[in-house]
């Protein structure tokens, strides 16, 4: 790509879900980079006989379209062709250069970005079980955009990929070898926002480059640990079920109580809906996976649900801290890690003996607008807030790549 060119490009990152579409446009500078989304919105109500809208984000204005999905199209259809007519006036005549998909597993296969064929699909449809929330809808997403786009480059970044960096002794389970070839081992999610946070961190301070570890809190959480920006370890594992309590996920669990819900006679489909979308903050409060919606309750489930959220994040910061051999660096991203100060400190408060001291008042001050600093002067421990962009991860690869 020319300098003239670049000047003029603009690259389309999309993360689909079961009910929406967030997407967001990167223009791409002379030098190759992909600048901060000059333009996001979210289709919602894509489900199924779904009311699909659209919240589009510009700048400081944001505003709500309604859309009317016609005879014979789907609530996505109706987004998909909404996005192509509004496209034409945002790029204002710099031309789409690809389109970047978030992909949520490529197992242990697809560890690069790679140009997606109808052959991709295909293979990466085998991942669907081990991501039911997300894989099929990355997927069918992405079929879709290669038939309304057929001109465009479609790319797809994978969560799974910032982990590969990880040793065998990570990505082992205490199985047989013959099912570790199948493809039964840890792989880790939640990579693009890590790669994210790492490497703006990085630029900001030496320490990231460090012992650094990430909390990614949100209805999807997770914690990584990585040394010179590289992952060394995770909470997530063969699943996106492991490791910390989520907004409606149960987190690490012991096999025996499956085993046991069979012996039961619950059905697998049960199983699988209990433990994704009927736990976590959800199911041990009975009132919402929202940790706003908690904090607002006098109700004791809620404040159980909250305690035992945050006892997890100290138990399994515990134990990737002591993979790195202690603590130079602590991050906090995603919707909780971002804008929830109390979390931030009821988790640091429990790790004071790794060194860290908050600073309250650079906490409470910390609401996700921009990268922070919340550590106190005396702290041998950098502490940050990090908001993540997703988005502009893959819109770098994409670019990468092409």
């Amino acid at each position: 790509m020319s300098s003239s060119s670049a000047d003029q490009a603009d690259i389309l990152a999309v993360n689909i879900g079961s009910s929406s579409l967030k997407f967001a446009l990167y223009g791409v500078t002379a030098d190759r980079h992909s600048e901060q989304a000059h333009v996001s919105g979210t289709f919602e109500g894509l489900e199924p006989n779904g009311q699909p809208r659209l919240v589009l984000q510009q700048g400081k204005e944001k505003s709500t379209i309604r859309l009317q999905a016609n005879a014979g199209e789907t609530p996505l259809q109706a987004a998909l062709l909404h996005l192509k007519g509004l496209l034409h006036q945002l790029l204002q005549g710099r031309q789409l250069i690809a389109v970047a998909h978030r992909i949520v597993h490529g197992g242990g296969t697809y560890q690069q970005p790679i140009r997606l064929t109808p052959e991709h699909l295909d293979a990466l449809a085998q991942f669907n079980a081990l991501a039911p929330l997300h894989q099929p809808h990355n997927l069918a997403g992405a079929k879709a955009f290669m038939q309304a786009f057929e001109d465009i480059p479609q790319v797809a970044c994978f969560d799974t990929a910032f982990h590969a960096s990880q040793d065998s002794l990570e990505t082992h389970f205490g199985l047989p070898l013959a099912l570790y070839d199948q493809g039964i081992r840890r792989y880790g999610f939640h990579g693009l926002s890590y790669d994210y946070v790492s490497g703006r961190l990085a630029r900001r301070t030496p320490t990231a480059r460090r012992r650094l570890l990430m909390a990614h809190l949100g209805n999807g959480s997770s914690l990584c640990a990585a040394l010179d920006g590289k992952s060394v370890g995770t909470t997530m594992g063969f699943s996106a079920l492991d490791g910390l309590i989520m907004g409606t996920r149960s987190g690490s669990l012991d096999p025996g109580v499956v085993l046991h819900l069979l012996a039961q006679g619950q059905t697998a489909d049960q199983i699988t809906r209990l433990l994704y979308k009927e736990s976590g903050l959800l199911g041990l409060s009975g009132l919402s996976a929202d940790m706003r919606t908690l904090k607002a309750s006098d109700d004791p489930r809620a404040k159980l649900a909250i305690a035992l959220y945050g006892h997890r994040i100290r138990r399994e910061a515990g134990a990737l801290t002591a993979v790195l051999q202690g603590l130079d660096c602590l991050a906090f991203t995603g919707g909780i890690g971002e804008h929830d100060a109390d979390l931030r400190a009821a988790v640091c408060q429990g790790l004071t003996y790794l060194g860290i001291q908050l600073d309250p008042e650079s906490n409470a001050r910390a609401n996700g607008d921009a990268m922070m600093a919340i550590h106190a002067p005396d702290s041998s421990v950098e502490v940050w807030v990090v908001p993540t962009d997703e988005g502009r991860v893959a819109a770098e690869s994409a670019l990468g790549l092409l």
